[in-house]
């Protein structure tokens, strides 16, 4: 088994932000290997969300970021569990990364749960029209897997997140449901590009 050393859990701290002893006891489970470590944080984060899921979260934060020059806005609404969390400076950090994430890579809702059905049958049509030809399973097969890819690249929750693609927004609120100890989630958005028709909004509905 790999020595768990304090460069290991460092490195394991600043990819995810979990506390010392968590970093510690993910290097143990993963036997020192630091991508498998952060996949059981990741998992661990997870589930603590999981648990919380039928919480109220009606407290948090409306957060700006304004990109270099102004020619680009984000608000962005992310709701906890008390005003204690809301006001500490982890959950003001992970509000203005939801912004700028909205900012970077402009996704169309929170999540796949809110995209209309028609913009789903839309897609469903091109796919299915590209993979003419092939037998009715494979068909399938090719629609599901390319709405899968769909689903990543326009729900924000879904997508890579911008400084560590590897990691999902989703993954990133799980870090810090594991960290903060509340039920943490983004309830809406709306993105001003200068030009461009006001359409990017999302909206979380409980």
């Amino acid at each position: 088994m790999a020595e768990i050393n304090a460069d290991l859990i460092k490195a394991l701290r600043e990819k995810t932000g979990a506390g010392v002893m968590d970093c510690k006891k993910a290097l143990a489970e993963a036997a020192g290997n630091l991508d498998q470590a952060i996949v059981w944080l990741r998992e661990k984060g997870i589930a603590q969300a999981a648990k919380r899921a039928g919480r109220v979260a009606s407290e948090g934060l409306v957060g700006a970021y304004i990109h270099t020059g102004g020619k680009l806005g984000v608000l962005v609404e992310v709701n906890c569990e008390s005003d204690f969390v809301a006001n500490t400076e982890e959950f003001q950090t992970l509000v203005k990364e939801i912004a700028m994430q909205v900012a970077a890579a402009n996704p169309r809702c929170v999540s796949r749960e809110q995209l209309p059905p028609q913009v789903l049958e839309r897609e469903r049509e091109i796919y299915s029209a590209q993979a003419a030809g092939k037998p009715p399973a494979v068909v399938e097969k090719i629609v599901e897997g390319r709405l899968e890819k769909f689903y990543r690249e326009v729900c924000l929750v879904e997508q890579g997140y911008m400084r560590d693609p590897a990691r999902t927004v989703g993954d990133l609120i799980g870090e810090y449901v594991a960290k903060l100890g509340e039920k943490i989630e983004i309830r809406r958005f709306v993105r001003f590009q200068l030009g461009e028709e006001l359409n990017s909004v999302g909206a979380q509905t409980n």
